[in-house]
């Protein structure tokens, strides 16, 4: 039987239009033996299928139903490929988890939790795994510059505490470039987390667990033309990914355990990239993406089929073993 597969896309991040190209790139790997995908765009509260024709419709969210063609498709299952809110931070899982329908991303609680980075670091502290120095403000914090950088040095990172996107992040080099960062992080999140500097190499490896068999994928290293791994060296040529990463033995091992560690440690679901600094020998995890982009650059893709698996054989993977989530 061929399901009726809910790729939802979209978002309301800054990042949304990316999140379009990797359903895109999802819906065109997808089994047709297996599944019909329909693509809804979530965008400024409305949930949007195109038909081919051109036909615009808008998905019934009281039964999870659309409406083509004069009849109403029953969609059993949703793929989430948005960045950012509502598809990261929890609010779609916790509507799908009541409507019943399985998804493939991670459960309600841990989506909430990774969204949040300084949550995030607080859950897996305690479990061997590396963290920057950090300080997270609120809107009514008092903010004492020099305080600040007394305590984390320069550079520090300063981000949006609970956001998708790579928008809002500054890399902080002189004490009057604190407070306009700061000023910028709070237009995407209502927290800023501000970290120590760690002088490094930036790395990215994905991890899943399906039909009872853990996936570590291969490392992959981020070389920057820019400051950081941000919206231009992710979206905009900015930077060499080199999968798999050319590193020590012993560090490429370590890393896939801290990660593994992770993913069991935040109970995730579904595909997840976890993204670290390499100090010396030390590997600091930075950042958790349960929803890792999906369009043909991107880094998930590059790993998988690195290790000789089709975006095809992957999504067979993931919505097998979430259905009956």
């Amino acid at each position: 039987m061929v399901r009726n597969i809910a790729l939802l896309t979209g978002g309301d991040s800054s990042e949304w239009q990316i999140a379009l190209q990797g359903a895109e790139n999802i819906g065109n790997a997808l089994d047709r033996s297996r599944y019909t995908p329909y693509t809804i765009v979530l965008r400024n509260g409305h949930w949007t299928y195109t038909a081919p024709d051109g036909t615009k419709s808008e998905l019934d969210r009281n039964d999870f139903t659309l409406p083509v063609t004069g009849r109403k498709i029953k969609l059993d299952y949703a793929l989430i490929v948005i960045h950012g809110t509502p598809g990261e931070d929890g609010r779609l899982q916790g509507y799908l988890d009541m409507m019943g329908i399985p998804y493939s991303s991670c459960g309600f609680v841990s989506s909430v939790l990774t969204f949040d980075k300084a949550a995030c670091k607080r859950a897996v502290a305690g479990s061997g795994i590396h963290l920057a120095k950090e300080i997270l403000l609120n809107k009514t914090s008092e903010i004492d510059p020099a305080a600040i950088i007394a305590e984390l040095g320069l550079p520090l990172f300063v981000k949006p505490n609970a956001s998708g996107s790579s928008f809002g992040v500054t890399k902080v080099k002189k004490q009057n470039e604190l407070l306009p960062a700061i000023t910028e992080a709070f237009k995407e999140s209502d927290q800023v987390l501000m970290e120590e500097f760690i002088e490094g190499r930036e790395i990215s490896c994905g991890v899943m667990i399906a039909g009872g068999k853990e996936y570590i994928f291969p490392i992959t290293e981020l070389v920057c033309q820019s400051e950081f791994f941000d919206y231009k060296a992710k979206y905009q040529g900015f930077s060499n990914e080199i999968t798999p990463a050319d590193l020590p033995e012993a560090i490429r091992k370590e890393v896939k355990r801290l990660t593994l560690i992770a993913y069991k440690r935040l109970n995730c679901r579904g595909v997840v990239r976890i993204d670290f600094i390499v100090k010396g020998e030390t590997p600091y995890m930075i950042e958790i993406n349960t929803i890792p982009g999906m369009s043909s650059h991107s880094i998930i893709p590059q790993q998988a089929a690195t290790m000789g698996m089709s975006l095809t054989e992957l999504f067979n993977l993931i919505i097998d073993e979430t259905s009956n989530k």
